[in-house]
């Protein structure tokens, strides 16, 4: 595995007992980074999944809080002045939304190859940060 900056969705899906399949995509993934400390996030990413967990998958609110804590033992990237000036530039450079591009500046600044994610265009490469997503089936 390369060094990898995980998106709120990955991190979702691994409590989300709706879609199986995807659950234990998460699951599965977020181990083998783990295991191999090549797992990234940013403070962002792990405020969105609190916010998320809690009111669509109904997690409770102090399991959320937990799984937080167990998130923020990978590498985090936080949020500065530069890394919002970068996100704002390639905005308006990608036409992509502001959030998705502090993700992407985040991922950058994390010395990530990779960003899995099923929210962007997989297979782009954005600001050398390559799109993966990890959900998509192999045909």
């Amino acid at each position: 595995m390369a060094r990898s900056f995980i998106d709120t969705n990955v991190l979702l899906y691994s409590d989300d007992a709706f879609d199986p399949r995807k659950n234990a995509v998460a699951v599965d993934l977020i181990a083998r980074l783990r295991a191999h400390q090549e797992a990234v996030v940013s403070i962002q990413v792990l405020q969105e999944y609190f916010v998320n967990a809690v009111a669509k998958l109904k997690v409770d609110p102090v399991v959320a809080r937990r799984r937080v804590e167990l998130f923020g033992r990978f590498e985090v990237v936080v949020p500065s002045v530069d890394l919002v000036l970068g996100a704002i530039d390639l905005q308006r450079l990608h036409s992509v939304s502001f959030w998705d591009a502090l993700i992407l500046r985040a991922a950058s600044a994390g010395g990530c190859e990779v960003l899995l994610s099923e929210d962007l265009q997989a297979g782009s490469t954005i600001a050398g940060v390559r799109i993966v997503n990890p959900f998509a089936r192999s045909e």
